[in-house]
C-alpha cells in the first residue's frame, strides 16, 4: 500500500508541474499542459486506480495551495478525475464464461467512447464560468475573445468596444467553433494520453491486460444513436443546443478514431500501406477538417461492415480436392 501512495504522490507532482507549465507562456508549455493526465494514467495502468486517485487529489491540492482554489476544481474536473476514470475502466476485467481462466477485459472501443464523453464533459462543466444561459454564455465568451484580440493588437484595456467588422466576424466565428472544437481536442487528448500511458506501462512490463488489436476496435450498438441524437439536439435553441453540439463534436472525433482503425485494417497487405497511412495522418494533423472524412469512414464501417468485407476478399478461395 505504501508503494501505491508514493507512486500516487510522485505522479501527482508530475501532473501538477505539467499542468502549471502553461503559465510560462512558451510554446512547449502548451504540449506539456496537454500531457498533464499522462502521469495519472501511468499510475493507474501500472499500479492501480487508487494510485491514480491519490495522484489526482495530490496534484489538485498542490495547485490550489500555490495558485488558489480555482485551480483545484480546474485540475480535478478537467484532468484528474477523467484520467483516473479512464485508468479504472482500462483495468476492468471479468472471468470469461468458458471457465478456462481467461479474462474478458473492458473493450477498447468503449474506452474511446468514454474519452469522447469525458472530453465533452470537460467543456460542459466550464460553461457556468461564462454564464448560466445561452445569452450570458455567449456574452462571456465574446468578452474573453475581445480581451485576447485587444491584447494581441496592443490596444489599451479600457479602449472603446468599437471594433471593425472583420474583428466582429472573427469573434462570432470563434464563439461558434471554440466550444465544440475544445471538446474534439479534449477527446484527442484523452485518447492520446491513454495510448501513451498504455505503451509506456507495457514496455515497463507492468501492464496487466494484453495489448489489444486497435485496428479491430468496435463501438457499442447504441453509439450511432447517441451521435444522431447529439447532432439533432445541436439544432435546439438556447444552451441545450450548445451542449448537444459539444457532445456531437466529441463523438464525431471518436468516430474519426474508429475511422483510423478501419484504415489500418483495410490496408493490410497493400504495398503502399505505410505511405498511405502516414499521408492520411499528416493531412489530418495539418489541416484538421479531414478528420470529418475519417469519422465518415468510421460510420460507414458501422453501417456496412467494411472491415469484414475487406477481410473476406483477402481470404484465399477454398481449396477443393479431387
Amino acid at each position: 500500500m505504501m508503494q501505491v501512495v508514493l507512486i500516487g504522490l510522485g505522479a501527482g507532482a508530475a501532473a501538477a508541474l505539467l499542468f502549471a507549465s502553461v503559465a510560462s507562456g512558451s510554446l512547449i508549455s502548451i504540449l506539456l499542459f496537454y500531457l498533464a493526465p499522462l502521469p495519472i494514467l501511468i499510475a493507474a495502468l501500472g499500479w492501480s486506480h487508487w494510485a491514480a486517485l491519490i495522484a489526482a487529489s495530490a496534484a489538485a491540492t498542490g495547485l490550489a495551495v500555490i495558485f488558489g482554489g480555482f485551480f483545484f476544481l480546474a485540475f480535478l474536473l478537467g484532468v484528474g478525475l477523467p484520467a483516473w476514470w479512464l485508468g479504472y475502466l482500462a483495468l476492468l476485467g471479468r472471468p470469461m464464461a468458458s471457465g478456462a481462466g481467461e479474462v474478458e477485459w473492458y473493450p477498447p472501443g468503449r474506452l474511446v467512447l468514454w474519452c469522447a464523453i469525458l472530453g465533452a464533459l470537460i467543456v460542459i462543466v466550464a460553461i457556468p464560468s461564462f454564464g448560466l444561459d445561452e445569452e450570458s454564455f455567449r456574452s462571456g465568451l465574446r468578452a474573453a475573445f475581445e480581451r485576447i484580440l485587444r491584447g494581441q493588437s496592443g490596444a489599451p484595456a479600457d479602449s472603446p468596444s468599437i471594433r471593425p467588422v472583420e474583428s466582429t466576424r472573427v469573434i462570432e466565428f470563434l464563439i461558434a467553433v471554440v466550444p465544440p472544437g475544445a471538446a474534439a481536442l479534449a477527446t484527442v487528448t484523452n485518447v492520446t494520453n491513454l495510448w501513451l500511458a498504455g505503451r509506456i506501462v507495457k514496455i515497463s512490463g507492468r501492464l496487466r491486460r494484453p495489448w489489444p488489436d486497435l485496428s479491430e476496435i468496435e463501438f457499442p450498438a447504441l453509439a450511432p444513436m447517441l451521435l444522431a441524437l447529439a447532432i439533432a439536439g445541436s439544432f435546439l435553441p438556447n444552451l441545450l443546443g450548445t451542449i448537444c453540439g459539444i457532445l456531437a463534436a466529441s463523438l464525431l472525433m471518436a468516430y474519426a478514431v474508429l475511422g483510423f482503425a478501419v484504415l489500418h485494417s483495410i490496408t493490410r497487405g497493400a504495398g503502399v500501406r505505410s505511405l498511405l497511412i502516414g499521408t492520411v495522418y499528416a493531412v489530418v494533423l495539418i489541416l484538421g477538417w479531414p478528420a470529418l472524412l475519417m469519422a465518415l469512414l468510421g460510420l460507414a464501417d458501422t453501417a456496412f461492415a467494411l472491415r469484414q468485407r475487406f477481410a473476406a476478399r483477402r481470404r484465399p478461395p477454398p481449396h477443393h480436392s479431387g
